[in-house]
């Protein structure tokens, strides 16, 4: 009797044990933050490429715009502004590429995404977004506000590995 309930109670521990590493933790972005994201012309490695390109330099001026703001609406007003801006930046990264692009802040819809077992939801985001070509490939994206990428992407240089599960959700817990 003593080992039927000692295997019983192991297979339920296994059970329990791979349910749970097998769980994915589901986050929303939430509405008080602004996303930013790159939609490829298509999956080829050359627009994926451009796509890494125009990302870069983005991150890298968005991230010298919005350094020092602490504020949704100041962030707001500063991407607004800086539109017209932006606008020439991708259209130098993008000149030898043979298509058109639109850039567009704005309520965009985002689908759900799993990175590192974390599922962030589908939906509506207010956000930053560079369309390139005909938006067919792979996109990336990031929260610009409050600044996650922004602050990643300054602490990438210095190291090979980053561990964004814990970053992001930090972040998240300081501002929200």
């Amino acid at each position: 009797m003593k080992k039927l309930i000692i295997i019983i109670l192991s297979c339920l521990s296994l059970y329990m044990f791979f349910n749970k590493v097998n769980e994915k933790e589901v986050v929303k972005i939430p509405d008080s933050a602004i996303r930013f994201r790159v939609l490829a012309n298509s999956n080829s490695p050359r627009d994926q490429k451009i796509k890494e390109d125009v990302r870069n330099r983005m991150q890298n001026e968005l991230y010298n715009l919005l350094k020092s703001t602490s504020d949704i609406n100041a962030a707001r007003v500063l991407i607004n502004d800086k539109i017209t801006y932006f606008n020439d930046i991708v259209a130098e990264e993008i000149k030898d590429a043979g298509y058109s692009y639109t850039i567009d802040y704005g309520m965009h819809h985002f689908p759900s995404k799993v990175y590192k077992g974390i599922t962030y939801e589908a939906g509506e985001y207010e956000s930053l977004l560079v369309t390139l070509g005909e938006g067919q490939g792979d996109n990336w994206w990031c929260v610009l506000f409050p600044p996650l990428c922004l602050l990643e992407a300054e602490e990438t240089s210095d190291t090979n590995e980053v561990e964004y599960k814990s970053f992001i959700k930090e972040l998240i817990e300081k501002y929200f």
